[in-house]
């Protein structure tokens, strides 16, 4: 080869190779733990972004809603024909007849200006609460989500086990159908329990596989180049004493961004209602009007003007509206309560029956699961026990352990429900 394309040839291989050096120095991990996707899910999911926004903007209200009516301004040319003076038409004030400038400002009755006020600031508060029961909400699929993947991986690499165990079986079976000791049934018994496994080995891989699509969509599709870790570890439980119902019902009341939503619609329609009945007052419009005469001010004139709610039907209507828009924001708030305080007690419940599931498979059921599968495998190799009985025993091991994994697993779902329902995490 001649120097020059051996030249060439090294550089693209170099090349080739700071670029495939550099891909890799961009690709980002992230996940193994929770905290890592909820805090990249803060700062990236859009639909969270755009409740962000949207509280922000209901808090700018607040400010324009007490203020003052802007002022206005007129101007009233009189005589542009000139007939009085006897000269031709004009539109310069200096050469008409007289010019009127009028400035006036609108008053609210007193107190309307402080309730609207009043009223913008409820509405930002339940956009506020709209922007956290929005972030728990993902917050908690995220953690639900992380647990249901981190079941799917555990169970996984259960039956990767298993299927190890089952094809040892099925040589035992095989060696000792060869000398003759055991019946084909028993070889052909372990391949169909070997291939039934396999099958649900392919079902719960696609749903692993489902579970970190959604997983990349609750974080708000990040680019190709952020990788995600398989979930490593499950959250930490909190201790059973901070499992209080009493003791989360006062932190559910204080804390859950739907009642605070309630809370915030019940003033906001408290303030409405003051407002409406304010309304009977008229509102009163000042206003100050020079008067030019050619180049100079000859005159000055006042006025206030009064609005007269002579419409009192229409009135009536509007407070009889208001009076039930704050009864309906009530009865909302209570049922609003009364639904999260029955969840909350399911939710506890369930995290307390799983705890009990988990202990009794961890210190009783696979233990024994455990011991009833090397009897059995000692027997059969002994011929004492048929190859049923050791089927049996593999299957209820591996029940055994795919029951510890969704219990662990439905402890962690029903974890971050409670944490949903009181607003803050334990």
């Amino acid at each position: 080869m001649s120097p020059l394309p051996l030249l060439l040839a090294t550089a693209l291989t170099v090349a080739s190779g700071l670029s495939s050096v550099a891909s890799a120095a961009e690709e980002t991990l992230i996940g193994g733990n929770v905290d890592s996707l909820l805090e990249f899910a803060r700062s990236h999911h859009p639909e969270f972004a755009a409740l962000r926004l949207e509280a922000e903007a209901a808090a700018e209200r607040v400010a324009p809603a007490g203020a003052l009516p802007d002022p206005m301004f007129r101007t009233e040319l009189r005589d542009v024909t000139n007939e009085a003076s006897g000269g031709s038409a004009n539109l310069l004030p200096a050469r008409i007849g007289s010019t009127k400038y009028t400035l006036t400002q609108t008053l609210p009755w007193f107190g309307k200006r402080d309730l609207r006020r009043d009223v913008a600031a409820a509405g930002a508060d339940e956009a506020s609460g709209r922007t956290r029961e929005g972030w728990l909400e993902l917050a908690t699929r995220i953690k639900q989500t992380y647990a249901q993947h981190h079941v799917h991986l555990h169970t996984l690499r259960l039956m990767g086990e298993n299927l190890d165990l089952l094809q040892r079986l099925g040589e035992i079976a095989r060696t000792r159908y060869a000398n003759g000791l055991a019946p084909q049934q028993d070889a052909i018994r372990a391949q169909g329990e070997y291939t039934m496994l396999q099958s649900d080995l392919a079902m719960f891989e696609g749903e692993s596989a489902q579970a970190s699509a959604r997983m990349r969509s609750l974080l708000g599709r990040p680019p190709a180049h952020i990788k995600l870790r398989p979930p490593d570890i499950l959250r930490p439980l909190p201790p059973a004493a901070t499992l209080d119902f009493v003791a989360l019902e006062a932190r559910l009341r204080a804390n859950n961004p739907q009642l605070a939503q309630d809370a915030a619609r019940i003033a906001a329609a408290d303030k409405g209602r003051e407002l409406t009945y304010r309304n009977r007052y008229p509102d009163v419009t000042l206003g100050v009007s020079p008067i030019q005469t050619r180049s100079r001010v000859s005159e000055w004139e006042l006025m206030v003007e009064v609005n007269i709610p002579l419409q009192q039907g229409s009135r009536r209507a509007q407070e009889r509206e208001s009076e039930r828009l704050f009864e309906a924001a009530a009865r909302r708030h209570e049922s609003t309560l009364n639904q999260a305080l029955a969840d909350l007690g399911e939710a506890l419940a369930g995290l307390e029956a799983s705890r009990r599931v988990e202990s009794l498979i961890a210190t009783s059921l696979l233990p024994q699961a455990e011991l009833t599968l090397q009897s059995a495998l000692a027997g059969y190799e002994t011929g004492k026990v048929d190859f049923a009985a050791v089927l049996d025993a593999q299957r209820q091991i591996r029940r055994a352990q795919q029951d510890l994994v969704k219990a662990r697993g439905d402890q962690r779902l029903r974890l971050a429900e409670i944490e949903r329902l009181i607003g803050e995490e334990l």
